[in-house]
């Protein structure tokens, strides 16, 4: 796995503890009691580590080549799935996932930008930067999930939409655009949840819900810290600065109203423990369709419009 730069004074401490119980085996050096206590030393050290995190730290464990994406989190929060392809008017964008599934018993049309986890998949998935054709795609499902009275689940983890000529040529901005305006009104619950990455028009393409989260370490922003330190300093090493001051996770979002509500990720990041991770996404979204689908359906949809037309009236 990985070490992030933050994680190297734990990484030497869980070599040298790994190093000392080998030659343990060998001559017993130090007993049970000491060894137990250095464990508990370590595990005090990666408390304080992660305890003081730096909003940059973060981003990068959100970008940990090992961190679960959006197909994981499908095949680890549901009974059953089987994929929608296609947007019936270009072709299917591998960039976005569409789904029919059934999380605990309740049955859901699921949307997730997927990444991919090699070179290859990720090639295939264009690094989760969706073009036009994917957010049709969404639609499409979206508009299914409405005709069959099915919530919506939307996974969000991308860079941002894909900002190539193609994509352009193919309407870009009014394929996102459309989205916005069609989601704002649609007649069934919507759940969005950040789980990796979530810049610009890219995430709120399929991010208009009735319910906003965020897993722990996930990022929400109009551009990445590294683009917003090239436009403002022309130096894209401010990268730090900028994420201190985009205010980019869900505690601060908390607090702006933009986002409502975090889920912890264990100690390190949701790479650390997927099945945990998952199991805490699974009982989330569970919970939050039956406290949704409690609301009559012109309720939802005007509380939704209400909530999106607000946002930026509480900033500080």
């Amino acid at each position: 796995m990985s070490t992030l730069s933050h994680e190297k004074p734990i990484k030497e401490c869980e070599e040298a503890l790994e190093k000392l119980k080998e030659k343990n085996q060998e001559s017993d050096v130090w007993t049970d009691e000491e060894i137990v206590r250095l464990e508990q030393k370590l595990e005090k050290l990666k408390s304080k580590v992660y305890s003081k995190l730096s909003p940059w730290e973060r981003v990068t464990i959100c970008r940990h080549p090992d961190r679960p994406h959006a197909l994981d989190f499908i095949k680890g929060i549901c009974d059953a799935f089987e994929e929608i392809h296609g947007d019936r008017l270009f072709q299917n964008d591998e960039a976005i996932v569409t789904a029919l599934g059934v999380i605990g018993g309740q049955r859901v049309v699921i949307i997730g930008q997927e990444k991919g986890n090699d070179t290859e998949s990720r090639l295939k998935r264009n690094f989760g930067m969706p073009h036009p054709e994917g957010y049709r795609k969404a639609l499409r499902a979206m508009q299914l999930a409405e005709k069959f009275s099915l919530p919506v689940l939307t996974l969000i983890d991308t860079a941002g939409a894909y900002p190539g000529l193609a994509a352009e040529e193919r309407g870009q901005g009014r394929a996102i655009a459309h989205n916005l305006f069609e989601m704002a009104q649609l007649k069934t619950q919507i759940i969005a949840l950040f789980i990796g990455e979530g810049c610009s028009g890219g995430a709120i393409g399929i991010g208009v819900a009735d319910c906003v989260a965020m897993l722990e370490h996930a990022y929400y922003s109009v551009i990445s810290p590294e683009g917003c330190a090239s436009i403002l300093w022309k130096d894209s090493s401010m990268n730090e600065t900028a994420a201190a001051s985009l205010k980019i996770h869900a505690e601060e979002l908390i607090e702006l109203g933009i986002v409502d509500h975090v889920i912890n990720e264990p100690m390190g990041g949701a790479h650390y423990d997927k099945e945990a991770t998952f199991k805490s996404v699974k009982e989330f979204v569970l919970d939050k369709i039956l406290e949704l689908k409690k609301l009559p359906i012109d309720t939802l949809v005007d509380n939704r419009y209400n909530k999106f037309r607000k946002m930026g009236a509480t900033a500080k």
